[in-house]
């Protein structure tokens, strides 16, 4: 079957690829290895269900009972929810694709035969060979294995995928690794009811922040009931017992449930990329430069597969590279600046630009505009006063260039700061707005007053 583009992997990148290609009068083939992937890995297996459950635990905490079998229920209940939510999004983004005349939706594991062939195994053992003169990789990550001895076909070890679809709630889990995937898991499952211990190999709780920020969500954490064991080197899993190494000595910890928050790594093993003489990066991701094209002139890679931030709105400005690629224009990674993110712990992070440690180690003159979330009005009242504000400015410029807000609504006030980055403009203008009240944004009024 000849088409005029093969796109591998139904992500955000490449079903909105798809539909903007189809609409264009191209021949699209679309493969996507699991019927429960539709959408990709944010509907499925990652933001969406997770924040799905990170409501009803926040919601759940608000609503305590000590009696454990009553918190069971209301996570079970939180299961059944997010099941429906994803099984309705997947649903909408099969159909939106499938009703579209130009694209054919092929349920297989899709691989290169050479640079314009790629082969389709289904599942019932059936091929099917397809070619095109362009061919897009859109086939995500999964969870790392980190190998422990002990994790393989243990019923009581879990990925941050599995652990979503566990509908009982564990009395106590255990998380390997205290990186943000795991403060969210750790978070969402102390607030539904479950004793969390975390375990980290390495000193440093989430390095990449600034200290004062990794200690008051260390400190958040542990006032909430997170324990932590910073310095435990997992050696062995046996049962719902983990095994470190800490301080020299060995240790043990049992739990119910053990989770294994190691991050993600890219998708590539079942593409057979040397058929084409694609290249990978060392990390094994597929290797790209700035336009997201390939070592082979009529191969691109978006989203999580190519290396770059693993994040839904990434994935999506992939997409927009790749069309201006194919429509002649110049849009590039390198164009990508102040790209945010968020954690959605109890109480949420929003990052986005530099930390206070990087503008120093770069030797720019900074001043630190720094608030306490109990001095905003709206945070007093939603009773949740955890955390601060905080920016860095160029002390000669008065240009933002970095911000960290551990605060509530923080997911979504980062936006606005990325937005007066982009622009380019002045603290004091986000210091002088005029913005509704009591919200959680009017917080800058303060916060930049500096």
């Amino acid at each position: 079957m000849k088409y005029d583009a093969i796109i591998i992997g139904f992500g955000k990148a490449g079903k909105t690829l798809a539909g903007v290609l189809a609409k264009r009068g191209k021949k699209v083939a679309l493969i996507e290895k699991s019927t429960q992937m539709y959408g990709g890995t944010c509907i499925n297996v990652g933001c969406i269900p997770s924040k799905s459950l990170v409501i009803s635990a926040e919601h759940a905490s608000r609503h305590s009972n000590s009696d454990f079998s009553k918190k069971a229920d209301c996570y079970k209940s939180a299961i059944e929810e997010k099941r429906r939510v994803t099984s309705m999004l997947r649903k909408k983004n099969y159909d939106k694709l499938n009703d579209l005349e130009a694209v054919t939706i092929y349920d297989g594991t899709g691989h290169f035969l050479s640079e314009t062939q790629v082969q389709v195994d289904r599942t019932d053992g059936s091929s099917e060979v397809l070619e095109a003169e362009k061919i897009f990789i859109n086939t995500g990550s999964k969870p790392i294995d980190l190998g422990i001895p002990g994790m393989e076909n243990n019923p009581k070890v879990y990925t941050s995928e599995t652990l979503m679809d566990e509908e009982k709630l564990p009395k106590h889990l255990i998380l390997i690794g205290a990186g943000y995937i795991g403060m969210e898991f750790a978070s969402m499952y102390r607030n539904f009811g479950s004793e969390v211990t975390v375990l980290q190999d390495g000193g440093d709780f989430l390095k990449r922040e600034d200290r004062d920020v990794a200690d008051a969500i260390h400190q958040i954490m542990e006032n909430r009931g997170v324990k932590f064991i910073l310095g435990a080197k997992t050696t062995a899993i046996e049962d719902g017992k983990v095994l470190y190494d800490k301080d020299g000595s060995h240790q043990e910890i049992t739990g119910d449930a053990i989770l294994i928050a190691a991050g993600r790594k890219a998708n590539t093993e079942e593409l057979d990329v040397g058929q084409a003489g694609i290249l990978l990066t060392k990390r094994g991701a597929v290797q790209v430069d700035e336009f997201l094209r390939t070592n082979v002139p009529n191969i691109w890679a978006m989203g999580d597969v190519n290396g770059g931030p693993q994040f839904t709105f990434v994935s999506l400005d992939d997409y927009r590279i790749v069309l201006s690629q194919l429509d002649g224009k110049g849009r590039s990674r390198e164009s990508r600046v102040n790209v945010p993110y968020s954690v959605f712990m109890d109480t949420p992070l929003g990052r986005v630009g530099i930390t206070e440690a990087q503008a120093r180690e770069k030797g720019i003159p900074v001043k630190i505009a720094k608030l306490p979330t109990a001095a905003v009005p709206k945070a007093q009242v939603l009773r949740k006063t955890d955390g601060f504000l905080k920016a860095v400015i160029h002390a000669e410029t008065g240009k933002i260039l970095g911000a960290a807000l551990l605060c509530p609504e923080a997911y979504e006030m980062i936006n606005l700061l990325k937005l007066a980055m982009d622009m380019d403009v002045d603290y004091t203008v986000l210091r002088d707005q005029i913005y509704t009240h009591p919200t959680m944004t009017e917080a800058f009024n303060d916060l930049f007053a500096v």
